[in-house]
């Protein structure tokens, strides 16, 4: 039963990426899905968080204006469509999934079914 985050790379400042998140041993329907990245010396903080089927989104940080989370639950993946990325940006990005409902604070200790994460890097 795993999460496993992919898409990762090296961006350029100003660019996008699109992560996906791919539920294996279970099925996304009745679960909450989160967002979350961990930089180097730094915390694991929550990005984004999709409610369970068409239900709300949640974007802890603000960041509504540059990333979208979005599920498809047929495909049992969901996705993380991230625009003009800047430097503070770069870290590995986690999915994971939750039986409580998305909040406007994403604790981690929610969450399971961490997978490996996926490395973003946001360099010139």
């Amino acid at each position: 039963v795993q999460l496993q985050a992919s898409g990762g790379g090296l961006v350029q400042p100003g660019g996008s990426l699109r992560l996906s998140c791919a539920a294996s041993g279970f099925t996304l329907d009745y679960y909450a899905i989160g967002w979350f990245r961990q930089a180097p010396g730094q915390e694991r903080e929550g990005v984004a968080c999709h409610s369970i089927s068409e239900g709300s989104k949640y974007y802890p940080n603000n960041e509504k204006e540059r990333f979208t989370i979005s599920r498809d639950d047929a495909k049992n993946m969901v996705f993380l469509q991230m625009n003009s990325l800047k430097y503070e940006d770069t870290a590995v990005y986690y999915c994971a999934r939750s039986a409580f409902p998305c909040g406007e604070v994403l604790v981690p200790s929610h969450f399971a079914s961490w997978g490996p994460g996926t490395l973003v890097t946001v360099s010139s």
